[in-house]
């Protein structure tokens, strides 16, 4: 038998190190739409946030009973398959917990139109916590995290359908209150846990920069993390700063403000570069309990009114395909063994 030399051992672990290494490696990403998981480039071009059913009655009074789902699928069926004309291929449906988030009813509507959606697991403190359920105050960020948590891994509500990322809400101020920073410590619990996005519904940066303060305390990357109503932002250096960071800014009421977002979008271009920006409506909704929905609004303002701007003022397609197709796939992909 030849005896082992130390220079055998110390090759023999490295050899073992970079097997290791190479597991890690053999991870892969997905991205868990309503139907299950499907590989990011499935995605296509993607709006970001967009809502087919919202139900402001408040967590109290809300529930499936409020409205018929072939109804709603009915009214909506036109509405993407005009959009799906422009080339969206994925939908992520951004309507929270008790505002009307139906997960068979994005079921539904896939299969009527092909559509993909992407729904979410979380809760949506703003508006003064009139959409948390009433516990909310006995429930620690533990707790919160734990029901989301069992949501990713057995489905919402008894449907069996996953959450793709998780969606909450905060008040509007530079200081959160106790329930708003319970549920981004809730949101920071659930991403250790799931590997899910942290979408959140914020306005100005001092509110995100709050919600960036407590992520970071968690050891969470801010890669992880969307500042949703980013265009609310006056100032537009402090964008400069959620950049820095490493925060996705998510400009997303283009169906309210067509010329804000193609100014911001040119800041984006010409002083920070595209890599951190998400771009979607905020548009629908179907609205529960009301007989006149005329005020629903659709999801191709981008592709008619805006994108010729951005075209006119020197945006090409790659710069279009970065915003609809590369970025969401980047932000939304988990990676899972």
């Amino acid at each position: 038998m030849v005896p082992m030399t130390k220079s055998f051992y110390i090759i023999a672990f490295l050899i073992c190190l970079q097997s290791c290494a190479t597991k890690v490696e053999q991870g892969r990403d997905v991205v868990i739409s309503i139907s299950g998981e499907i590989d990011p480039e499935e995605m296509g071009r993607t709006l970001v946030h967009e809502h087919m059913l919202v139900d402001f009655i408040g967590a109290d009074s809300t529930g499936f009973h409020r409205w018929d789902r072939e109804e709603v699928v009915e009214f909506l069926t036109p509405h993407i398959r005009k959009v799906q004309e422009k080339g969206v291929k994925t939908i992520v449906e951004c309507t929270p917990s008790f505002l009307g988030k139906d997960p068979i009813l994005l079921q539904l509507l896939s299969e009527r139109t092909g559509m993909q959606f992407i729904t979410n697991t979380g809760y949506y403190g703003a508006v003064s916590g009139k959409y948390l359920p009433g516990e909310i105050n006995e429930l620690s960020s533990e707790e919160l995290a734990k029901r989301w948590v069992d949501e990713f891994k057995n489905g919402i509500e008894g449907t069996g359908v996953r959450p793709g990322f998780i969606k909450i809400g905060v008040n509007e101020g530079e200081l959160l209150s106790a329930n708003d920073q319970r549920l981004v410590q809730a949101a920071a619990l659930t991403h250790k846990e799931t590997g899910l996005l942290v979408v959140s519904h914020t306005g100005t940066w001092k509110t995100a920069k709050a919600q960036v303060a407590i992520l970071k305390k968690a050891g969470i990357n801010l890669n992880n993390f969307v500042w949703v109503h980013a265009q609310n932002e006056p100032d537009f250096e402090n964008y400069r700063e959620a950049v820095k960071e490493g925060v996705w800014v998510s400009l997303d009421g283009i169906v309210w403000d067509v010329e804000g977002h193609l100014q911001r979008l040119k800041f984006f271009k010409d002083q920070l570069g595209l890599d951190r920006v998400l771009i979607s409506h905020d548009a629908g909704w179907y609205t529960p309990g009301e007989a006149d929905q005329s005020g629903f609004k659709g999801y191709t303002s981008l592709f008619d009114e805006l994108m010729p701007k951005l075209l006119d003022a020197g945006f090409n397609q790659d710069d279009i395909d970065k915003l609809l197709i590369n970025n969401p796939r980047e932000a939304f992909a988990v990676r899972v063994d």
